[in-house]
């Protein structure tokens, strides 16, 4: 397990007394590392810190798992005074403030997209255990929950859900089901644009005659803002005086933020988060129930995506959406390989892979980070780090995609800044 935590963290942390402490002194009990991502000039992130203070203190001293447990901050301060201030706040240790490169890696490993954040993960393994401990430390304020693993949707979801003219169904309607999980709210705008463009996906989905049920989880401020914004939705949702089943619903897929739709397959297991964007890019529904595809053409609806983490992007001078076409063969068989790779060991794809064409979206793309107009371009984009890796050759190969690809994990390439 050590080896592993070095790998992940580095070999040295430290503390708010400036010493340094070995990682593989944690302890050899240690099963699972809170990686609290956050910054001290963020107002919630300074208040997050204190609650969490006070969660860690009480767990350390009363928990009968106190020495399973250890949290690490890592910071995205960029004034090393603002950092070591904040750390002094801190009983638990930091990655050093110099290891800018470990921490985008940590990063961009747990797509990380807000501050402040805390994902509990496998001391062992590094899989994710729990991606919002934000609400660990606020529903299971004792630690009595601990490991804070993930529980059957079945089971976080179980209890009446309601419908918009007042009746009710069990959540064990559910099942057999393809079902999409709706976060969403109505004081949010994009929530709303997306409410109406997934009532008429639920109801083309419906009558095509596939098993079909979205269950709406609102963070909504009041329960007439709820009642009013439910009163637009032909589906189901979790009671909003539930606030306990809301909590766990969003505990469960690590919700940072709004609008998210979660697709689930008929056993509840998920098929993927971007079902905001699936949706998007699919009005008609053809692709249903929406399994991640290898290759993205890129578009206005997805380049969210590219904020998530490292990015394949292959600019190729094509005005026509068919003309994309040979550039997606080039390049699908190796992203199809990789997601195999790692969905074999249960993590998600350290890369993601899109096709431009030459449209706004990608000139934007282009203008933002400063990419020649070559094409074809063969880039990886990783803009949480602000860096970009161009390989410029006169023929792009699958032979030469591949090794590019290689090389960009083994972190052989060198960046260019954004």
């Amino acid at each position: 397990m050590s080896e592993f935590l070095v790998s992940l963290l580095g070999e040295r942390l430290v503390n708010s007394e400036k010493a340094e402490v070995d990682v593989q002194s944690l302890g050899a009990k240690l099963s699972l590392v809170g990686l609290f991502f956050g910054c001290s000039l963020n107002a919630p992130c300074k208040q997050f810190n204190g609650s969490l203070s006070e969660f860690y203190s009480r767990f350390k001293k009363a928990s009968e798992h106190r020495d399973k447990l250890e949290v690490v901050f890592i910071s995205s301060d960029q004034d090393q005074k603002h950092w070591q201030d904040f750390l002094q706040e801190m009983p638990w240790p930091a990655l050093p403030f110099k290891d800018r490169h470990k921490k985008m890696k940590l990063w961009n490993k747990y797509k990380v997209t807000s501050i402040p954040s805390l994902v509990f993960v496998d001391a062992a393994t590094g899989k994710v255990v729990c991606r919002n401990g934000l609400l660990v430390v606020r529903d299971d304020p004792k630690g009595l929950e601990f490991p804070w693993g993930p529980k059957p949707f079945a089971e976080v979801v179980a209890g009446p859900l309601l419908r918009n003219n007042r009746q009710t169904a069990d959540s064990s309607s559910l099942e057999g089901h393809f079902v999409g999980v709706y976060f969403s709210a109505h004081w949010c705008p994009p929530c709303r644009s997306l409410t109406r463009v997934l009532v008429e996906s639920y109801r083309i989905v419906k009558e095509s005659g596939h098993k079909f049920e979205i269950v709406f989880v609102s963070a909504d401020r009041s329960e007439e803002s709820f009642k009013q914004y439910f009163s637009e939705m032909p589906w189901l949702a979790v009671p909003y005086s539930d606030e306990a089943r809301r909590s766990r619903l969003n505990r469960l897929y690590g919700i940072q933020g709004i609008p998210t739709l979660i697709l689930l397959d008929t056993e509840g297991h998920v098929i993927t988060r971007q079902g905001r964007v699936e949706v998007l890019n699919d009005p008609e529904c053809r692709l249903f129930p929406w399994h991640p595809r290898p290759v993205l053409e890129l578009s206005e609806s997805n380049a969210v995506q590219l904020h998530e983490g490292p990015c394949l992007v292959l600019f190729v001078d094509a005005e026509e959406e068919g003309e994309l076409e040979p550039a997606k063969e080039l390049i699908q068989p190796i992203a199809e390989k990789l997601m195999a790779k790692y969905k074999a060991k249960e993590e998600e794809t350290p890369l993601l892979f899109f096709v431009a064409g030459e449209d706004d979206m990608s000139d934007s793309l282009r203008d933002y980070t400063n990419l020649p107009e070559a094409a074809p371009l063969l880039t990886i984009l990783d803009m949480s780090a602000r860096a970009k890796y161009v390989r410029d050759v006169e023929e792009i190969t699958p032979a030469v995609v591949e090794q590019f690809v290689t090389d960009f994990l083994a972190e052989k390439l060198k960046p260019d800044p954004i």
